[in-house]
C-alpha cells in the first residue's frame, strides 16, 4: 500500500488547491470534473474543508441548479461529493439547510409529477438518501428548528411526502430502509451512534405541533408497510414501526397535550399555509385516538406472529414507547397495546419474552408509583376487562380465525392472565368474569367425535408384557384429541397452559366447584369440563406453569394451593369421576357376537348373579335369578358419535387421575383403595384408546406413589383389589367388569400373585361348571390371561428346546468321511436282525435289570405307591384344560378360538410333565379332531396350530392319531387347494385359504419330525407338498414348503435326496470304476421348469458338495 499522505490544515492552501477544480466545474459540469473535485476534497482535513464549506459546495449545487435534464451519473457524482462534505463539516447557516433540502428532494422528485418519485435508478437514489440524511445530521445549532416553523410546512410536507412515496412504493429494500431513516431524522427522532440535537421541551412542543399536520399521512402511510409483502425484508418493517412509534409518540405525548401550550393565532403574513396547520385540541386528540386505534389494531394483527423476532421485538418496544408516553392522549389504544404486550409474553423467542416481561414490569410499576392509588386499580380494571371481553369474542374468534390467530388471541389471553398473576383470584371472584371464561373453553375445546376409526379399534392391551420401556412404547401409541375449531397442537398446548394458570393463581374451591357444576349440568360439556378440571388441578399443583416476574404487585399471595386443599379437591373430583353414571359407560357397539352373550348375562329376563353357597362344605359359585336392580344399559340405536363421546370422556377422566397421582405424588396412596380398582377396569377395555389411556393412568399411579413398575403396583396392592373382585364376582350382573380386573392383574403381575388368586380362580371355575353357557363369554378371558401368565412366570424348558428344533437345517454338522466298511458291517447286521439271527444275545443284554440305587430306601420297596402332588401352577394348568375339554364343541366360534389358544398355553405349562400331559392331551384329542377338520377355516388354523403344540410336546405320543386322522386330510387338502393358488392373483394373499395353507405348511415339518413318522406319511407329506416348490405359487407358500422338506431331509436325507433329484437333477453322476453302473435319474438332462428353482436351492442348502460338484 501507498503511504497515507498528510492532510492539508492550511485554509489558503487548501483554497488554492481546490479553487482550478471548483472553477473547472463550474464551467464544465461533467462526472470527471466531480470525481476530481471529490477526490481533492478527501486530502483536506475537517477543519479546513468546514471554513471552506461555502466555497466548495456552491459549484456542486450550481451542477444541480442547471436546467433540463441531468445525466444520473453526474447527479449521483455531486451527491455522493456533497456527502462527503456533509459528513465532516456541519451547516450552521439556514439558507444553506433549507436550498440543500429543497434541491436534493427535488433530485428525487419526477419533473413532471413533483408530488411522485422520479423513475431513477436505485444506486442515485440511494446516493442523494444518503446525502440527505448527512444533511440532517449537519444542521447544527438552533437552524434545525427553523425547519418545523409554519412558513416551512408546505416544504416539509413536501420532503415528508417524497420520502413516505419511496418507502412504500420503491421495490429496493435499501432505498425503502434508507427512505425510513431519512423520515427518523427529518422528525429528529433517529436512533443512529451519532450525536443529534437534543430539543428542549418548548421545541418538542414545536415539533409536536407541526407534525401534528402530517401525522395521518404517516400514520396510514407507514401503516401500509408494515402490513405490507413480508418479501420486503423485516429491515423495512423495523424502520418503519420506529418512524411510526416515534412519531406517534412526539405529536401525542402527553406531557405535551396536558401542557397546552398558548394557543397562537396564525399570522396573517401565512396565507393559506395557516389552513395547513393543525391545532391539538382534546377533540382532535380524541378523534385522532381512535383513527390510531384501529390502525394499531391492525398492526398488532399482521406483526405480532411475524416470522423474524426482531419485528416482534420492535413492536414491544413501540408498546412501551406509546404507554411510557401516551397512556392518556391514546386512551383508546391502551387495550390494543395491552393486548400486543401480554401477547408476547409467551413468544418462543427468549429474548422477546425477556423484554415484554420487563417492559410490563414497568407498566404495572409506572402505574402503581403514582401519587394516587387509582391509576393502579385502573390499570387492573383495564386488564380485567380486556380479559372479560376478550373471553367474550373467544369462541368466535376460534370459529372464523385460521390457526396463527387463534394461536395469537390464545397467547393474549394466557398473557392476561401472567401479567394478572396472583390478582386472578380476585378477577374470579366476579361471577361475570368466571362464567364468561369458563364457558368460553367449554366451547373452545369442543371435540370432535365423528371419526369412526376411535369405535372401531379394539384392544390388545391385556396382552402387553410389562417391561421397563413398555411405558415410553405406550406413551407414544396415545392417539391425539380431535377438536372442532383448530387442528394445530400448539393451540391445544396454549389452552392446556391457560387452564394450569387458572388453577395456579385461582382459588382451587372456586374453581373445582363451579367447573364441576358445569360438569353434571350437560353432557355436552362434560368432556370439556373434565380436561379442564385436570389441567386446573395440575396447575394447583405448581407442575407445568410458567410463572413469571411481571404479575401485579397485589396483596393476594400467588402460589400452589396447599396439599391438604389438593386433597380434598381431588377426592371430590375422583368421585365425579367414577360414579356409574359417568364411568360404565357403553363403548362398544351391542350388535357383536360376544356383547350379545354377555348381554344373556346381564339382561333383566336373566339376571344372574353369583352368590357363595355350601354345597358339601365346600365354598362353591352359583349362578341364581336375581331380584336386584339393573345397570344402565345402552339401547340398540346408539349412535357412532355417542360411543366415540363415551370414548372420549372415559380416556380424558383416566387423564385425570395420572394428572391427580402426577399432582398430589406420594399422598396419592391414600386414595389408591378406591382409585386403583376402577382404572384396571378401564385396562381391561376392548376399546384401544380407553386401553391405553389406562394403562398410562397405571405408569403415572406408579411414578407417583414410588413403584418402580407396574408388577409392583399390584402385588402392594392385590390384597384390597382381590377382596373387591371376589365380592364382585358375587354380584356378577352389578359388576360384569370384575373378570377384567382380574385379567389386568395377571397380565401385569408375577407368580407372587398366584397364592392369591387361588381360591378366586377355583370360583371361576366352579361358575364355568355349573352354568357355562352364560359365563364361558365372559370368564374364558380370564382364563386366558391366567394360562398366559402361568407360561410367563413358568417357562418351560422343554419349550424353548422345541423352539430351537426347526432351526437345525440351518447349522448342518461337519462333514464326515464315508466308512465304506463300517457301512457294509452295519448293513449286515441289519439284516441278520431282520431274519432273526442274533437276537437271543440281544435278548439277553436288554433283560438285564439294573441294580437298586443306594438312595432306595428298604421301606419303600415294599410300601403303597403315593402319587406326588402337583405344584399349584401345574394343578390349575390341568383344572383349566378340563374345562376347555367341554369349551371346545361350544357354538360360539369366538369362544372356540379363546379356548384353542387357552389349550395351547395349557399344554406349554404342562410340558414338564409329560404323565400329566398325556393323559389330558388323550381327552381332548376327540373334539380337537373336531375343530380339525369339521369346523370354520378360522378355527381349523388354531386348531393346527394347537396341534403343532401338542406335537412338540408330546412327541410320539401322537404319531398314530395324526397319521390316521389328522395327516390324510391335511395331504388331501394340500392337494386339492395347490392348483388355486398357483393360478390366483395376488388378493389371493389376503384370503382366509391362503392363510390355512401357509399355516399348514408352516407347521407340517416340524410335525412331523417330532412325531417321527413312518416312511409312508412321509411320503404321503411330499407328495402333498412337492407342488408347493412350483415357481408358480405365492412366494411365502414356496418358503413353507421348502422349510417342510428342510425337516423331511433331516428324517431321511438319501429318500429325500432322490426325490429331489428325480424332480430335477443338476448334474450327472460318474460311476468311480467301471465295474460299477451309471448312475440313472430321472431328473438328469431335463430342461429347467417351474421346480428348477427351489430344488436347486434345497439340494444347495442341504446337501452342499453335490451343488458345488454341479456348478
Amino acid at each position: 500500500m501507498p503511504p497515507i499522505m498528510a492532510q492539508i490544515s492550511d485554509p489558503k492552501i487548501a483554497f488554492a488547491y481546490l479553487r482550478p477544480a471548483c472553477v473547472l466545474l463550474t464551467r464544465a459540469p461533467t462526472v470527471t470534473n466531480v470525481e476530481t473535485l471529490s477526490g481533492q476534497l478527501k486530502e483536506v482535513n475537517d477543519a479546513t474543508l468546514q471554513q471552506l464549506q461555502e466555497y466548495v459546495l456552491f459549484p456542486l449545487r450550481f451542477v444541480l441548479k442547471v436546467p433540463g435534464p441531468k445525466d444520473e451519473r453526474l447527479v449521483q457524482s455531486v451527491a455522493e461529493a456533497v456527502s462527503h462534505i456533509l459528513e465532516n463539516t456541519c451547516v450552521q447557516n439556514w439558507e444553506t439547510l433549507r436550498d440543500l433540502l429543497s434541491e436534493l428532494c427535488l433530485c428525487l422528485c419526477s419533473p413532471s409529477d413533483p408530488g411522485k418519485p422520479a423513475d431513477t435508478s436505485e444506486e442515485l437514489k440511494s446516493s442523494v438518501l444518503r446525502c440527505l440524511d448527512a444533511l440532517l445530521h449537519a444542521a447544527y445549532g438552533d437552524i434545525v428548528f427553523k425547519l418545523f416553523e409554519p412558513v416551512m410546512l408546505p416544504g416539509l410536507g413536501a420532503a415528508i411526502s417524497l420520502l413516505l412515496a419511496l418507502a412504500e412504493k420503491e421495490k429496493s429494500r435499501g432505498v425503502q430502509a434508507a427512505a425510513l431513516k431519512c423520515l427518523q431524522s427529518l422528525t429528529l427522532q433517529c436512533d443512529c451512534t451519532q450525536e443529534h440535537v437534543v430539543p428542549s421541551s418548548e421545541e418538542r412542543h414545536a415539533i409536536g405541533s407541526t407534525l401534528a399536520s402530517f401525522l395521518p399521512g404517516i400514520t396510514v402511510a407507514v401503516a401500509k408497510i408494515i402490513t405490507g409483502d413480508l418479501r420486503q425484508g423485516h429491515g423495512v418493517t423495523i424502520g418503519a414501526i420506529k418512524v411510526m412509534s416515534r412519531t406517534v409518540g412526539l405529536v401525542m405525548e402527553d406531557a405535551q397535550i396536558q401542557a397546552g401550550g398558548p394557543s397562537k393565532t396564525p399570522s396573517a403574513d401565512l396565507g393559506r399555509i395557516a389552513q395547513l396547520m393543525v391545532l391539538r385540541t382534546p377533540a382532535w386528540v380524541k378523534s385522532t385516538a381512535e383513527k390510531l386505534s384501529v390502525l394499531l389494531r391492525k398492526i398488532i394483527s399482521c406483526t405480532s406472529s411475524h416470522q423474524h423476532w426482531r419485528v416482534r421485538l420492535e413492536m414491544v418496544e413501540l408498546d412501551n414507547h406509546l404507554l411510557a408516553r401516551c397512556s392518556q392522549s391514546l386512551g383508546e389504544c391502551v387495550g390494543p397495546l395491552l393486548e400486543a404486550l401480554v401477547g408476547a409474553v409467551n413468544d418462543e423467542e427468549p429474548r422477546v419474552r425477556k423484554r415484554c416481561e420487563d417492559v410490563l414490569c414497568e407498566v404495572s410499576q409506572r402505574n402503581q408509583s403514582c401519587v394516587s392509588g387509582s391509576s393502579a386499580q385502573t390499570f387492573t380494571d383495564v386488564l380485567s376487562e380486556n380479559l372479560h371481553s376478550l373471553a367474550t369474542s373467544l369462541p368466535r374468534l376460534m370459529r372464523t380465525s385460521d390457526d396463527q390467530k387463534k394461536l395469537f388471541v390464545l397467547n393474549v389471553f394466557l398473557g392476561y392472565l401472567k401479567v394478572l398473576g396472583p390478582t386472578v383470584s380476585v378477577v374470579l371472584n366476579s361471577a361475570a368474569h368466571l362464567e364468561r371464561i369458563s364457558k368460553a373453553l367449554m366451547q373452545v375445546l369442543e371435540l370432535d367425535v365423528m371419526d369412526v376409526r376411535i369405535v372401531e379399534e379394539r384392544s390388545h392391551a391385556v396382552t402387553i408384557e410389562t417391561s421397563p420401556g413398555s411405558q415410553d412404547c405406550y406413551a407414544a401409541r396415545i392417539q391425539r384429541k380431535h377438536f372442532l375449531y383448530f387442528t394445530d397442537e400448539k393451540i391445544f398446548s396454549a389452552l392446556m397452559e391457560i387452564c394450569r394458570t387458572l388453577g395456579y393463581y385461582g382459588n382451587i374451591y372456586l374453581l373445582t366447584d363451579h367447573f364441576l357444576d358445569l360438569y353434571q349440568q350437560s353432557s355436552a360439556y362434560r368432556k370439556q369440563a373434565a380436561m379442564v378440571l385436570n389441567e386446573i388441578v395440575t396447575g394447583a399443583a405448581g407442575i407445568a406453569v410458567a410463572t413469571a416476574d411481571h404479575g401485579l404487585k397485589s396483596q393476594v399471595q400467588g402460589h400452589s394451593a396447599s396439599r391438604e386443599d389438593l386433597k380434598v379437591a381431588v377426592v371430590s373430583i375422583m368421585e365425579e369421576y367414577t360414579s356409574l353414571h359417568n364411568w360404565h359407560l357403553i363403548t362398544v357397539s351391542e350388535e357383536t357376537e360376544r356383547d350379545r352373550q354377555d348381554q344373556q348375562v346381564l339382561s333383566p329376563s336373566g339376571l344372574l348373579s353369583i352368590s357363595n353357597s355350601n354345597v358339601g362344605n365346600t365354598k362353591a359359585l352359583q349362578l341364581n335369578p336375581s331380584s336386584s336392580g339393573t345397570p344402565p344399559s345402552s339401547s340398540s340405536t346408539s349412535t357412532i358419535q355417542q360411543l366415540n363421546s363415551n370414548i372420549w370422556q372415559l380416556c380424558i377422566q383416566l387423564e385425570g387421575v395420572a394428572h391427580f397421582a402426577q399432582a398430589l405424588g406420594p399422598d396419592f396412596r391414600p386414595i389408591l383403595m378406591t382409585s386403583l380398582y376402577p382404572v384396571l377396569e378401564k385396562a381391561g377395555e376392548e376399546t384401544l384408546l380407553v386401553s391405553q389411556a389406562a394403562l398410562g393412568s397405571m405408569w403415572a399411579i406408579s411414578e407417583a406413589c414410588g413403584y418402580r413398575s407396574l408388577k409392583e403396583l399390584i402385588n402392594d396392592n392385590c390384597d384390597y383389589l382381590l377382596n373387591d373382585i371376589s365380592l364382585n364376582l358375587q354380584r356378577l350382573s352389578q359388576n360384569p367388569q370384575a373378570p377384567r380386573v382380574l385379567t389386568v392383574m395377571l397380565t401385569h403381575s408375577d407368580c407372587s400373585l398366584l397364592p392369591l388368586v387361588g381360591d378366586i380362580v377355583e370360583d371361576v371355575l366352579t361358575a364355568l361348571d355349573l352354568s357355562y353357557d352364560h359365563t364361558a363369554a365372559l370368564f374364558c378371558s380370564v382364563l386366558h390371561a391366567l394360562m398366559k401368565a402361568l407360561a410367563r412366570w413358568f417357562p418351560s424348558s422343554r419349550g424353548r428346546t422345541c423352539e430351537s428344533a426347526p432351526s437345525k437345517h440351518t447349522s448342518p454338522p461337519p462333514e464326515e468321511v464315508l466308512d465304506i466298511r463300517r457301512f457294509l458291517l452295519d448293513l449286515r447286521k441289519q439284516k441278520e436282525l431282520a431274519e432273526g439271527l442274533g437276537i437271543e444275545e440281544d435278548d439277553v443284554e436288554d433283560l438285564d435289570v439294573p441294580p437298586p440305587t443306594e438312595c432306595e430306601d428298604a421301606d419303600d420297596i415294599g410300601g403303597p405307591d403315593v402319587k406326588v402332588e402337583l405344584p399349584a401352577h401345574l394343578s390349575t394348568t390341568k383344572d383349566v384344560m378340563e374345562r376347555c375339554i367341554h369349551l371346545l364343541s361350544d357354538p360360539c366360534l369366538r369362544l372356540r378360538l379363546k379356548v384353542l389358544d387357552v389349550l395351547e398355553l395349557c399344554a406349554c405349562v404342562l410340558s414338564e410333565r409329560e404323565d400329566e400331559l398325556l393323559p389330558m392331551a388323550h381327552r381332548c384329542w376327540p373334539a380337537l379332531l373336531q375343530r380339525l377338520t369339521a369346523d370354520d377355516p378360522l378355527a381349523v388354523l388354531r386348531a393346527f396350530r394347537v396341534l403343532c403344540t401338542l406335537g412338540e410336546t408330546c412327541g410320539d405320543f401322537l404319531r398314530r392319531r395324526v397319521s390316521k386322522e389328522v395327516l390324510p386330510k391335511l395331504s388331501s387338502s394340500l392337494v386339492r387347494q395347490a392348483p388355486v393358488s398357483a393360478k390366483a392373483g395376488p388378493v389371493y394373499t389376503h384370503t382366509l385359504a391362503y392363510k390355512l395353507q401357509l399355516a399348514v405348511l408352516q407347521g407340517l415339518g416340524s410335525l412331523c419330525l417330532r412325531l417321527n413318522l413312518g416312511d409312508a406319511d412321509l411320503d404321503a407329506v411330499c407328495e402333498a407338498c412337492l407342488p408347493y416348490l412350483s415357481c408358480r405359487q405365492p412366494i411365502r407358500l414356496q418358503e413353507a414348503g421348502r422349510s417342510v422338506f428342510h425337516h423331511l431331509i433331516q428324517a431321511d436325507p438319501d429318500a429325500f435326496w432322490f426325490t429331489l433329484n428325480e424332480l430335477h437333477c443338476p448334474c450327472s453322476y460318474a460311476p468311480p470304476h467301471p465295474d460299477l453302473q451309471p448312475v440313472r435319474l430321472s431328473g438328469m438332462g431335463r430342461a429347467r421348469d417351474e421346480y428348477s428353482d427351489n430344488v436347486l436351492k434345497l439340494l444347495r442348502e442341504e446337501f452342499g458338495s453335490v451343488a458345488e460338484a454341479a456348478s
